[in-house]
């Protein structure tokens, strides 16, 4: 039975221990639950409908545990990266009146697909092998093939490493996660399926309050056949039902809409966490401590000192083997509305009020509806061709035979985007991603302005871009953070050398960098929304590109061709030159 919270007028919803704050005459403090790491919120009561993904209680409190995060940052010694978890800092919930125990159930639907096996397992096993997962959990893999437990455990166990320091433990702690994965075969959209997984995951919770992951590793046309059976055969009915949502988020704003629409039929916006594994990388996690928490770099974040910001993404590998997958989307869909365009609402947000999921959302999307949509002028468009290159061919992208003959899809992209603001206003940001480039690379480029009456101007000859300062942020690979400065050259005459202060994290930090998918599942257990989209945010996300992907199609503008392992088509160069900008990747030193 829900208890109303004193301060609150509506139900509590279940999840970590919460103190309301209240002033010393107003007598002792009240503890409820809300969910782990984040603000107490004002709830309606929830409307009672038949399809709900599970009731949303109030339970009796617990002692409170820090989450693995906080209690990590506080194991930092010698510099280096925290542990990611202890066992001090285990996820446990206990119902200090009932005795009762939490578990969680983590399904993953679709589990014979290379995303579950590549991605998805191993992720899971590398936060159970940092003791970052509750004491109780299952996981369960949901498909569509016959499997016994043996064969999925046999699969999962391919793609399991000991990449994390190869400890000698690292065998028994595997076979202790292979023990705990369990498949059960079903359609997608078969409630009785569901229905009877439903009665596997209790068996295994055994009477414990029960709270359910479902991650849906599965193409998007079946999101809501499986949200709809889950939601009536297989939610939680005493804890928590969250659900892991794939990208695309649909084609167009239209399709998105109509996506989170007939989500929000089963489910509460609170309850769908739509992943962007990009945000979850170590460099753009650390992007914001950059900029807050360094007054080197704070003052400088506006138009008064930036000249340009570049986002490059690149690969140096075709699409082959997802030739039939990408023809439905393109680079544009595939990398830049959602990995690219997310760092740039990172990058640029204003300060939040705090570090809570809610507020930081709320500055992101403050800044694409301060963005105008993307126009036929403000982007160039690619397709790599066949090309040979030490004696070896490389095939074009329209030889793959998934790819439809005379695709106009295109493979490379380059626009520039503004924010209206007071603080970016003029300031460009050019977006650049591509296939089958002459490198493999994600890094965001800050250009700072040229320094007023510079003494040394004539040093550098007429290339002033060598005497602009540039901040570099590589995602991947081979993670850094340099700042390109001007510097004398040791001797007796006046040189110049641009040289870098470097961070490089390999060679400053010893621990594994975790991956992107370790810290977006730990989140999604511990509730914290603050990496993951939200539903206004999706919306003015595809705002922006709609015009323009409308636009392409309609016009069946065909892509410039460019060689395979080349740097892009010659028509990026030109967008940039159109506002006075160069391309960091493509110099010399980088």
């Amino acid at each position: 039975m829900a208890v109303s919270c004193p301060k609150c007028p509506s139900p509590c919803r279940f999840g970590v221990l919460r103190t309301h704050r209240t002033t010393p005459s107003s007598g002792p403090s009240v503890l409820f639950y809300l969910p782990k790491r984040e603000l107490a919120k004002r709830v309606s009561s929830r409307r009672d409908k038949n399809q709900n993904f599970g009731p949303i209680c109030m339970q009796e409190a617990v002692t409170p545990v820090p989450t693995a995060k906080e209690t990590a940052l506080k194991n930092v010694e010698n510099g280096g990266l925290p542990t990611v978890c202890s066992d001090e800092s285990r996820i446990k919930a206990v119902n200090s009146t009932s005795g009762k125990e939490s578990t969680v159930s983590i399904t993953v639907v679709g589990a014979s697909g290379d995303l579950a096996k590549k991605k998805i397992f191993p992720a899971l096993f590398a936060l159970f092998y940092e003791d970052c997962l509750p004491e109780h959990f299952t996981i369960f893999g949901y498909a569509r093939s016959k499997m016994a437990d043996a064969e999925l455990r046999t699969m999962v166990s391919n793609t399991l490493t000991c990449r994390i320091d190869k400890r000698e433990n690292c065998n028994d702690k595997m076979e202790q996660f292979l023990d705990r994965c369990f498949y059960h075969s079903g359609q997608y959209d078969s409630e009785g399926d569901f229905a009877e997984l439903d009665k596997k995951l209790r068996e295994h919770e055994a009477g414990r309050i029960s709270n359910r992951l479902f991650y849906l590793s599965v193409p998007p046309n079946i999101f809501i056949d499986v949200v709809k059976c889950a939601s009536k055969s297989a939610s939680s009915l005493n804890g928590w039902t969250r659900v892991i949502v794939e990208k695309p988020f649909g084609r167009d704003s239209e399709s998105s809409a109509t996506l989170t629409r007939n989500l929000k039929q089963y489910l509460e916006e609170d309850q769908i966490f739509r992943i962007d594994h990009y945000l979850g990388k170590e460099l753009v996690e650390n992007l914001s401590v950059l900029r807050f928490s360094n007054l080197v770099f704070e003052p400088l974040w506006s138009r008064q000192y930036i000249r340009n910001v570049q986002l490059i993404f690149s690969e140096d590998f075709g699409t082959e083997g997802r030739g039939g997958y990408f023809d439905n989307y393109g680079i544009i869909r595939d990398i830049m509305q959602n990995h690219l365009l997310q760092i740039l609402a990172l990058f640029a947000m204003e300060t939040p009020v705090s570090l809570d999921a809610e507020d930081i959302r709320n500055e992101k999307v403050k800044v694409l509806r301060s963005m105008k949509p993307l126009q036929l002028d403000d982007i160039v468009i690619g397709q790599y061709k066949s090309h040979t290159k030490g004696g070896i061919t490389y095939p074009a992208y329209t030889d793959d035979k998934t790819v439809p003959k005379g695709s106009l899809t295109p493979t490379f992209a380059a626009a520039a985007l503004f924010i209206n603001n007071a603080r970016w206003d003029g300031v460009p940001f050019l977006m650049k991603a591509g296939k089958a480039l002459h490198t493999q690379r994600a890094e965001i480029r800050v250009q700072f302005r040229h320094v007023p009456g510079n003494l040394y101007k004539r040093s550098f000859g007429t290339d002033l871009d060598r005497a602009t300062n540039e901040l570099v942020i590589r995602v991947q690979p081979d993670e850094a953070i340099y700042l390109k400065i001007n510097n004398k050259i040791p001797g007796l005459g006046m040189r110049l050398d641009r040289s870098n202060l470097n961070l490089h994290y390999a060679a400053r930090y010893s621990k594994e960098i975790p991956d992107a998918y370790e810290r977006l599942l730990l989140d999604a257990i511990e509730g914290e929304r603050r990496l993951f989209i939200r539903s206004d945010e999706l919306d003015a996300a595809w705002a922006l590109f709609t015009p323009l992907l409308k636009g392409l199609e309609e016009k069946k503008i065909a892509p410039e061709l460019y060689p395979y392992g080349s740097r892009g088509p010659v028509g990026a160069h030109y967008l940039a030159a159109k506002y006075n900008v160069r391309w960091g990747d493509l110099s010399a030193e980088h």
